[in-house]
């Protein structure tokens, strides 16, 4: 990717529903991780965001909700690794896969 990102991303995965959604709507699972790599959190709620704006002093996991431009869900999960902000991999995945 060549974009300004805000923490490393990891090992990328999908689940094949979140992959599924994504090709029904016509678009590209990077969109996704782009947004989701420059801190851009999507439809995540107040408590989420904060929780990711701390991950970068803690370490923890990040978590994006978006919305395919057919309206299903989809989360961009990044899980932490240590607590040195190394991540270990960052999934797409529907909300109910979680």
């Amino acid at each position: 990717m060549s974009i300004a990102m805000k923490f490393r991303l990891g090992r990328l995965l999908a689940t094949p529903a979140a992959l599924e959604a994504i090709q029904r709507a016509g678009q590209d699972p990077l969109f996704f991780l782009e947004r989701h790599a420059r801190g851009d959190w999507g439809e995540a709620d107040a408590e989420d965001r904060k929780l990711n704006d701390e991950s970068g002093r803690d370490g923890s996991r990040i978590l994006s909700a978006y919305r395919t431009l057919q309206g299903e869900k989809l989360w961009v999960l990044t899980e932490a690794a240590d607590d040195f902000g190394n991540r270990a991999a960052t999934t797409l995945l529907l909300p109910d896969e979680y």
